[in-house]
């Protein structure tokens, strides 16, 4: 972002995104004027306080964390079966509610190795390397104001309080779920635009 002429920043992040961006605003307070996280509750909890319907709808966390290329491997011989059904099994609904353009483009990606080998290595990441730095944060908050938005229909509000995983953790926090599942920005854009706009309306650089 500095690179780009950016100095300081509105922050907004899904999923693994999300997860990113937590960090960035513990990591680079000074450059992050706000922070919105979709549908994730914080990763040293989901770890710590892992539980078996938890485990059992993210299980790809460890899986894709194993070491390579086993789940590369595995991944490839049907890459389009194994993440329609992340796109399908965490709280959505069928396919029909991706845009076609928008699915044809994640699955050309998804299809090329050198993407399975990224995502792989992104989970390992989490175990070998987030987790340890979040631990140390662990009693650090987020200053900036935060948003946190989730899937009212998805894995993680079925299983947390998902404005409680976040309370102790953002300074300045507001909070409201929006309707579908995991991917409630693919599935229902409009609202999720309205619901950013709203947050970022009157807030300065």
């Amino acid at each position: 972002m500095r690179h780009l002429g950016f100095a300081r920043f509105h922050l907004v992040g899904h999923d693994r995104g999300a997860r990113t961006a937590h960090r960035m605003a513990l990591d680079a307070p000074e450059a992050v004027a706000s922070l919105a996280v979709m549908d994730i509750v914080p990763t040293l909890l989901l770890l710590e306080q892992l539980s078996h319907p938890v485990a059992r709808a993210y299980y790809h966390w460890f899986f894709l964390a194993q070491p390579a290329p086993f789940p590369e491997t595995m991944i490839g011989h049907d890459p389009d079966a194994f993440f329609e059904r992340c796109l399908t099994g965490w709280g959505g609904g069928g396919l029909s509610g991706f845009d076609q353009g928008r699915l044809a483009a994640y699955r050309a990606a998804w299809r090329r190795p050198g993407t399975i080998r990224a995502m792989c290595a992104d989970y390992r990441d989490t175990l070998d390397h987030d987790l340890a730095l979040d631990s140390a944060d662990r009693d650090r908050r987020v200053a900036c104001p935060a948003l946190v938005l989730w899937g009212e229909d998805g894995a993680m509000a079925r299983a947390f309080d998902m404005a409680e995983t976040w309370a102790d953790r953002l300074k300045d926090m507001r909070a409201r779920a929006l309707p579908g599942g995991h991917f409630f920005p693919d599935e229902h854009p409009d609202e999720t635009a309205a619901a950013l706009l709203d947050f970022l309306a009157d807030l300065p650089l």
